[in-house]
């Protein structure tokens, strides 16, 4: 029995972590795309060669076209530049925007029916764009950054209570950045709400960590930005869509009216699968979780309306 194909858009540090993490979960033959000539066919090879070490069974092809990647059923888009010194938030967003434009144009063409998962930053509004460009169902448009956090607040509680990351569910909803909105009592050790077992002094500095878990990474490193776990986050929503588990996950979604918003996409709890977004979970947020999340999405809607969204 073929393996369902995965395309992966940009051979960077996330993109190629995310396409060995793939390969080594045997999910999927994997085709990784960028316009470095030379750059996704050496990655490929090279993760190829680590096959007979892992005994994963799919291939793993590189590629500076779409031909390969024809008929793909998810595919990844990690391309896109990183804020430089002097590079303005409008500057990005012009960047990554045009990159954004011109592969979804390609997608649409190669695998019309694919479900496409965003990374490229800033994530929120790339993805809302690339839903614009494709004209796929919004189902099968949505991005990464609501696992990624997630995954990040997770560490931060398990270092704070020694608990086995196993043991702990953590969630974080709202926009991919500094006005990311962790949940505290949505976020569980053992199946006890976070608030139960920590002063409010030691909740208030885990999310303070996870708010800005990422920026530590970039200073830490002082050239580039995180990739390991970005990569292992890609892994776990095409695990979750191409296994159509119904698992709900985090995930920047299209909203149309679900917690008071619309038009725009946003990171909430979301049950993925084959088609994509099988639906959105609305959970009861009291008034001050409502309220950062209304804050957090009026930056994206903000940024919406300063970018051209037109096909």
């Amino acid at each position: 029995m073929s393996l369902p194909k995965v395309t992966v858009v940009g051979a960077g540090q996330v993109g190629a972590t995310a396409a060995f993490l793939i390969a080594l979960k045997g999910l999927a033959d994997i085709v990784l795309v960028d316009v470095a000539e030379g750059i996704p066919q050496g990655k490929a090879l090279d993760m190829m060669h680590a096959r007979s070490l892992e005994h994963f069974g799919g291939s793993i092809t590189g590629s500076n076209d779409y031909g390969p990647t024809a008929g793909s059923d998810v595919v990844v888009v990690t391309a896109g530049l990183p804020r430089k010194p002097g590079m303005t938030r409008e500057d990005l967003l012009a960047a990554n925007g045009a990159i954004v434009r011109s592969v979804m144009g390609e997608v649409r063409s190669s695998s019309p029916d694919a479900v496409v998962v965003l990374v490229t930053n800033p994530l929120d509004v790339m993805a809302h764009l690339a839903w614009r460009i494709s004209g796929f169902p919004a189902e099968r448009v949505l991005g990464m950054g609501g696992v990624l956090d997630s995954a990040r607040f997770a560490y931060f509680i398990a270092d704070a209570t020694g608990a086995p990351i196993s043991e702990i569910e953590a969630v974080v909803i709202g926009a991919h950045g500094d006005t990311m909105v962790p949940l505290p009592r949505f976020s569980k050790v053992r199946g006890t709400p976070l608030p139960e077992l920590l002063g409010a002094d030691e909740v208030a500095e885990i999310v303070r960590k996870t708010v800005f878990g990422g920026a530590e990474v970039v200073a830490l490193l002082k050239s580039g930005s995180a990739f390991y776990a970005p990569g292992a986050s890609i892994a776990a929503m095409v695990t979750t869509i191409l296994g159509d588990t119904g698992a709900v996950m985090p995930s920047c979604v299209l909203l149309n009216g679900e917690y008071g918003l619309s038009g725009l996409h946003l990171n909430v709890p979301a049950s993925l699968g084959r088609r994509g977004v099988l639906s959105v979970a609305e959970w009861e947020l009291d008034e001050q979780e409502l309220a950062a999340l209304h804050a957090s999405a009026a930056g994206v809607t903000e940024t919406l309306m300063s970018i051209d969204l037109e096909v």
